[in-house]
């Protein structure tokens, strides 16, 4: 079953913080009537260091709370046991994700002053990209521990001998080990990876030797026709030369 495995913690983890994101962001806009910039941080900051907050702070924490109502209230409903387990561990990788975003704010400052000078600075915190957000949640999930499937309410790993380490706020958590996602499974629903179109030269995972698990790939010549160097003439039609482009195609055996 592809339930409480590492990519269903990791999903849980990334739609909760996008949640936290959007919902931030739109409150920095002024498109929602319930939130807008953090007003907690103004007439704040160091004068005799030459900064003060200013500008429009995102306000993570109407985002926060606004994902925790919408993804974990329903969790906690649907089982009417908030203290099983397996609820335990999704609610857990939600807020790793909500973590992630908190962890990863940043200042940004403006610099005010005769000719350029930063005499004094007006400074705003402000969210990190999603982008830097997610490849956060990837190493999390590149590092991701296995509980005991015996579910109760404290969560515990299932390494015996690591039970004394503490599990972070922002670790994500799984329960089943993956499945072999290479091999079609329709059960699953897994589609596998034979017959995708690779690429032959790159290290990552659309790589060749990743995607293909190590099966090894056919390569087949497509051949493109398209119009092209098209011109106006006057008038008023185009006319186009007819180019023909034949290109090595890799696919996972």
């Amino acid at each position: 079953h592809c339930a409480g495995t590492k990519e269903t913690a990791f999903i849980s983890a990334v739609t909760a913080a996008g949640l936290v994101h959007s919902v931030t962001r739109s409150c920095s806009a002024g498109n929602m009537t319930e939130c807008s910039c953090d007003v907690t941080l103004r007439h704040g900051g160091s004068a005799s260091e030459g900064w003060q907050w200013g500008g429009c702070s995102d306000d993570i924490h109407y985002g926060m709370a606004f994902s925790r109502t919408f993804l974990d209230v329903p969790l906690k409903n649907v089982t009417g046991k908030s203290g099983s387990g397996l609820v335990a561990m999704n609610l857990h990788n939600n807020e790793a994700g909500r973590q992630a975003v908190a962890k990863l704010m940043s200042v940004d400052c403006r610099c005010h002053g005769v000719s350029g000078s930063c005499a004094v600075k007006t400074c705003w915190k402000t969210m990190s990209s999603f982008e830097k957000i997610g490849r956060f949640l990837k190493d999390k999930y590149d590092n991701s521990i296995q509980i005991s499937d015996r579910l109760k309410r404290k969560l515990r790993r299932k390494e015996k001998s690591q039970r004394k380490i503490p599990i972070g706020k922002e670790d994500l958590l799984y329960v089943n080990k993956s499945p072999n996602y290479c091999v079609e499974d329709q059960k699953l629903g897994i589609p596998g990876t034979q017959g995708r179109e690779c690429n032959r030269t790159s290290q990552g995972p659309d790589g060749c030797n990743l995607l293909c698990c190590g099966r090894g790939y056919n390569t087949h010549v497509v051949r493109h026709v398209e119009r092209c160097e098209c011109k106006f003439v006057w008038c008023c039609y185009v006319r186009c030369r007819r180019c023909e482009t034949m290109t090595d195609v890799h696919t996972c055996k």
